[in-house]
């Protein structure tokens, strides 16, 4: 099996405003695995609030030895030898992780979502997201959210009683609010839930900064809307802790390492009587197609990336009447477009 990598820039459409600040492009690392002359695709997307960037990512790949592996690989075996003889860096196991899961639909040929044996009948409501801005800038972001019923709204500044006001001045669409770690006070926070509730809002994300573990164990026993944890949550060995401060996660393939983990945290937080939200960071078709493979398993969906950029370098995940639509295409469904 061969691996090649390289770096490359996403580009947003609109500069990318949330609680912890703005910026108009996310860094990236494509990953390509070829054997028996086909080629999985995978991406690491490394937003400045991660630990890791493109220089650590590329050399954990470069530590990589994959060349034993051939045709019959599984892609559980390989992700667990890695697990193993290899140190942390989530993202970089999530691009290699994606890679394999393609390769191996491509070999097989079947697309992973069937792989994973679920129905893909029934596709939960996908959010459009919208940063923070002005009025104005949000007025035009509504216009192309289209048919997406279902919008996230990013709060966790000072603005945030006019944004709502705003968005509700011109659709009467259901909203999701990802707070960002914005909120530093409990009985300010369980105030705006309150109202939030009468705005038909469906949950609230992250409003705390992470380690506020206390003001979360209070809101939980008193938010009148589901709280689901973003930033709190890395992996399935989070999700005892947090089946006590949270109604719900946020699964995303960065922070969890790929789609391997990712299901393993769906089986638990169904266990645990979870909600469970499957998100993205700023990412390509590659990365957000990816995740879409385990869409059906999720209450909700934010897998709006690609929306979200202009300089796409893949094709993969669609949309229609707000839901996503998974391609039969065997893997993941995505294809790397021409220079």
């Amino acid at each position: 099996m061969e691996l090649k990598f390289y770096s490359f820039d996403l580009k947003f459409r609109y500069p990318f405003k949330i609680a912890s600040g703005i910026r108009t492009t996310t860094p990236v690392v494509f990953t390509e695995l070829s054997v028996g002359g086909m080629t999985g695709y995978g991406e690491a997307a490394l937003p400045p609030y991660l630990p890791e960037n493109q220089e650590s990512v590329i050399a954990w790949l470069k530590l990589l030895d994959l060349r034993d592996f051939n045709e019959s690989f599984s892609p559980g075996d390989v992700i667990s030898q890695l697990e193993n003889e290899s140190g942390d860096n989530f993202p970089a196991m999530a691009a290699i992780d994606m890679a394999l899961h393609d390769l191996y639909g491509k070999i097989h040929n079947r697309p992973v979502h069937r792989i994973w044996a679920d129905d893909t009948k029934h596709m939960p409501l996908n959010s459009y997201t919208l940063g923070m801005d002005t009025p104005a800038i949000l007025t035009e972001k509504l216009k192309e959210a289209g048919d997406f019923s279902l919008l996230k709204v990013k709060l966790g500044g000072p603005y945030d009683n006019l944004i709502i006001k705003t968005v509700r001045e011109h659709t009467t669409k259901a909203l999701c609010v990802d707070a960002n770690q914005g909120w530093n006070d409990e009985f300010y926070a369980l105030d705006m839930i309150c109202r939030l509730a009468e705005q038909n809002v469906l949950f609230v994300e992250q409003p705390f900064p992470k380690e506020d573990k206390k003001k979360y164990e209070w809101l939980f026993q008193r938010s009148p809307l589901p709280v689901i944890a973003d930033e709190s949550i890395q992996t399935s060995l989070d999700l005892d802790e947090a089946a006590e401060l949270f109604h719900g996660i946020n699964i995303k393939l960065m922070k969890c390492g790929g789609m391997q983990e990712a299901y393993r945290m769906i089986i638990k937080a169904k266990a645990l009587n979870m909600k469970i939200l499957i998100g993205c960071m700023s990412e390509s078709s590659c990365g957000v197609t990816a995740a879409a493979q385990l869409a059906s398993f999720a209450d909700w969906t934010d897998l709006d990336g690609p929306l979200l950029i202009t300089n796409d370098p893949f094709t993969g995940i669609s949309y229609k009447y707000g839901r996503i639509v998974l391609s039969d295409a065997p893997g993941n469904g995505v294809e790397k477009r021409i220079a």
